[in-house]
């Protein structure tokens, strides 16, 4: 008798381990700005805003499996530093006791969005609500935690995205702002006079996280595509680009209801855009692209849904991150003196004849020259879920350093966040580097040039530590 009781309380803890069932909680807080005229930071000239068109969200997937508690946030911005991110997080983990380093928070990258600075009381006062909201998503999340299932699949939708940099034909490359040749050109229109053929590849795929309660009812979508943002919102008006549309319609493909949320990540679309090169596409109104591919990508996510053979509630989560010191690039003798030069023209004839935005590059080129700081510290995140990882990085990561991960990753799927607990500027390959252009400029980009094999080496041993842990 004795022996069997023994037995007993040896196997008890296994059976209770492989019964423990996953919860999790789902919720979206509107952040709408209410203030106008706001600045939208998204190029290079002052972009002021007098309404918004539709309405700007953080969405929260909190998921718990009884030891470990992970937040995934997704929050319509152009993006936001890791202090203000932090700040949120703080917030949250003070509301919840869930600890700071299970939050992953991106951004969509919305052009059209609002500014979080804090240079004036209207901004500041933004700033405010945009903290708070994120914080309040991931609490109104944690506190709606329920037993649940979850499942990952992928589906193709490669007919919105296009890799963006092209190698054009002879005699057609401009100089760039610093006076010099690039090998390759960001947008270079879409004549076919013109452009030869595109420099990477893309990524045709969107891929999912579903998450449904005890009764099969939809708790919440998280995607994630390698789409940069579409664009053509109203002039003057705020919008949250695809990433918002996608969140409306999607619950019309699942049939969720008004607790359901549905959200789209920013995947690794440093390098892609909507813009069909070499074809002419039909006009659009204002927000039509942006309602057609938020559509196709809302019917995707269904596809992509249909392929889960089932919803499991026995998954292990597990989260990793980890601080990555960096070598800020730093300027030559001679880039310096060049960049001082064009910064002291003053004539307006000659500043029309330079390479379009040379002031502004000569500028980052001084400013970098001028940084106190030798490096930055920057933040990635692995977090599994069952057989499924998810990647964060904080950048506008090129789309080939996505693919690679995917590819060698241990895990059967694998998504990656671009703009993930930071922005940082453009992160392109090692190779991509070599050939310039927009994203590979100095001040576009501002880390050291093998900062992506540093970045994806972490990131696969952060996988294959994950991996080990059954």
């Amino acid at each position: 008798m004795k022996s069997v009781v023994f037995a007993l309380l040896i196997i008890a803890p296994t059976l209770f381990a492989q019964t423990k069932t996953l919860r999790a909680g789902a919720a979206a807080v509107d952040i709408t700005p209410t203030e106008f005229p706001m600045n939208m930071p998204g190029g290079f000239s002052a972009n002021a805003a007098e309404k918004a068109h539709d309405p700007f969200h953080a969405r929260a997937l909190v998921l718990d499996d009884g030891t470990t508690t992970v937040a995934m946030v997704v929050v319509d911005v152009l993006g936001a530093g890791p202090d203000v991110l932090n700040e949120a997080k703080a917030m949250a983990a003070a509301k919840t006791g869930m600890a700071a380093d299970k939050m992953l928070i991106s951004s969509t990258h919305t052009h059209s969005g609002p500014s979080v600075n804090t240079r004036s009381e209207a901004a500041a006062r933004y700033y405010k609500r945009f903290v708070e909201g994120i914080a309040e998503s991931i609490i109104k999340a944690h506190a709606a935690l329920r037993p649940a299932s979850v499942g990952a699949a992928a589906h193709p939708l490669p007919d919105e995205v296009f890799n963006r940099r092209w190698y054009l034909k002879p005699g057609k490359m401009p100089l760039n702002p610093f006076g010099r040749m690039d090998k390759v050109k960001m947008n270079p229109g879409t004549s076919p006079d013109v452009i030869d053929h595109p420099a990477g590849p893309t990524d045709p795929n969107i891929t999912i996280i579903s998450v449904q309660d005890a009764k099969r009812k939809p708790i919440a979508i998280y995607a994630n595509y390698s789409l940069h943002y579409v664009g053509g919102a109203p002039a003057g008006e705020m919008s949250a680009d695809y990433f918002g549309e996608f969140a409306r319609v999607m619950p019309s493909r699942v049939r969720g209801d008004e607790n359901f949320v549905a959200m789209m990540s920013n995947g690794t679309s440093g390098d892609i855009n909507n813009i069909p090169f070499g074809v002419t596409r039909p006009p659009r109104e204002p927000f039509e692209q942006i309602r057609i591919v938020a559509q196709k990508a809302a019917d995707t996510a269904w596809f992509a849904q249909r392929k889960i053979e089932k919803h499991r509630g026995d998954v292990t989560l597990g989260m990793l991150q980890r601080e990555i010191t960096l070598k800020y690039r730093r300027p030559s003798e001679q880039d310096v003196a060049e960049a001082k030069a064009v910064l002291a023209v003053k004539d307006k004839e000659a500043i029309e004849k330079m390479p379009r935005l040379a002031k502004n590059y000569a500028g980052s080129v001084v400013a970098a020259a001028e940084r106190k700081e030798e490096t930055i510290t920057v933040q990635i995140q692995a977090v599994r879920i069952g057989d499924f990882v998810v990647c964060g990085i904080p950048f506008e990561t090129f789309v080939e350093i996505g693919l690679d991960l995917k590819k060698r990753s241990p895990f059967p799927q694998t998504m990656v966040v671009g703009l993930a607990n930071g922005r940082h500027g453009y992160l392109p390959t090692f190779e991509q580097h070599k050939l310039g252009g927009y994203e590979t400029w100095l001040g576009t980009n501002q880390v050291q040039e093998d900062t992506s094999i540093i970045l994806t080496d972490n990131l696969l041993e952060m996988m294959k530590e994950l991996k080990k842990a059954e």
